[in-house]
Order: C-alpha cells, then structure tokens, then sequence
C-alpha cells in the first residue's frame, strides 16, 4: 500500500539525505550527469535540423504547411511506444548499449524539433515588413537580410523555442531508462520494482528541479545574447503565442 502524505515526505527526505545514494556508479550525481547528456545531445539535433528549416520557412514562406504538419503528425505518436518500436527495430543491428541509446535520442529529437522550429519561424515570420524593406533599400543580398536583419530580430522566439524543447526533453529523457539507459528515470524505474517509494518519489524531484534548473540557465543566455531592444512587446507575444500553438496542436 502507497505511503500517506507524511510518510512520503519522510521516504523522500530519507532516501535524499542516504550518502550511499550520491556515491558509486548508480549515484545521483552520476544518474544527474547521464541525464544531462541525453538532454544535451538531443537539444544540439534537434537544433541542428530545426532551426535552420524554421529559418527557411519563415525567410521563404513556403513549405510551412506542409513541414509543421508532418512533424506535429510524428510527435503525435506516443512517445513511449515509438520508443519501444524504435528499439525493436534497431537493437538487433547494433550491440551494446548503442542499440538502446541511438533509439532513444531520435525519439527525443522527434519530441524537441517542434517547438525549436516553430520558434525559429514564428521569429522570422512576425519581423515588421519595413525592416526588410529597408534592408533591401541599402543593398543587402536575402541571405545578408537573413543573418544580418531577421535572425536577431528572432532571437527571442528562437531561444523560447529551445527553452520549450529543453523542457520537454528533460522531462521526457526518463524514459531511457525503461530500455535499459540511465538518466534520472532509473531511480523511478528502479524504484518502482522494489516498491521504494522513496526513490521515486527522490526521482521525480530531481528531474522536475533539475528541468527548472535548466530553465534557468538557458533565460540566462538569452539575457547575455538577445539586445535589451528585442525585449518582447505585446505583439511579440502574440507571434510566441501562435509558434506554442503550432508546436502544441493540442
């Protein structure tokens, strides 16, 4: 039978303050550290084919339509069972844990690409018509309009894109450890197994703290990166509300 309120409370505070459960290989800091690393490498593929479509399409106009839909039809399948399918379908080609690892960060990496490119086109998208105009008056090329005009201009959106998929991809990384992986989903897995409730509970603070945490550190960067000029206005954020929209059609 499940603790009451207290006695979680107690679990959780006795499980958290055990030094056994911050040292050796299955330890916080190192589960900590796994969790990070998945994080991390799906964020980085994840910006790598996200930013520079949603760039593209919001440069061009075309295509729009046509790409978010796709993407939001595939991060509609339930993340779980693609993983599982994902395993199944590539864990007999490869050894090791690589069999469980490629299959995890593509699935994340399906997760985080749409609201990184939704923020990346809404950016482009909502710039005032007159800053292109009077680009193209002093001679820049569309390319130089781009990089030099549209992608500052979008900075805010594009980093609210990336906050929203760091969210979701530290949120969503436990299930790695359902296929065997590490991360911080182990302690809920494992926990689960042995009815430790403590640990899950442990578990589940540690990923909503550390998702918090991250949070934090990429408001930061924007803070150092984005000009105090691009500080979003009220239509801005209607253009923010409308990429959300377009990375949650729910």
């Amino acid at each position: 039978m499940a603790a009451d309120g207290g006695d979680g409370m107690n679990l959780l505070w006795t499980w958290l303050t055990n030094p056994e459960n911050w040292q050796g290989s299955s330890g916080i800091p190192v589960r900590i550290a796994e969790h990070l690393a998945y994080s991390a490498a799906t964020l980085v593929l994840a910006a790598l084919v996200g930013i520079p479509l949603g760039l593209w399409i919001g440069h061009t106009g075309r295509g729009r339509i046509a790409v978010v839909n796709l993407v939001n039809g595939v991060r509609s399948v339930p993340t779980l069972g693609l993983l599982f399918a994902a395993v199944l379908v590539v864990g007999p080609l490869l050894g090791g844990d690589i069999a469980f690892l490629l299959p995890s960060i593509f699935v994340l990496v399906l997760l985080a690409i749409p609201p990184i490119l939704a923020g990346a086109y809404a950016g482009v998208e909502g710039i005032d018509p007159g800053a292109r105009d009077a680009a193209r008056g002093m001679g820049m090329s569309s390319l130089e309009i781009l990089f030099r005009v549209e992608v500052p201009c979008a900075l805010p959106l594009i980093f609210s894109g990336l906050r929203s998929a760091a969210l979701q991809v530290v949120a969503t990384a436990t299930l790695a450890a359902s296929v065997s992986l590490g991360g911080l989903g182990r302690f809920l897995i494992d926990g689960q197994a042995y009815r430790d409730y403590g640990q899950m509970a442990g578990g589940a603070l540690l990923v909503a703290v550390l998702a918090v945490l991250v949070d934090l550190v990429f408001a930061g960067v924007q803070r150092l990166v984005v000009s105090p000029g691009l500080a979003p206005t009220r239509s801005a954020r209607r253009v923010r509300a409308r990429a959300q929209l377009a990375a949650n059609p729910t």
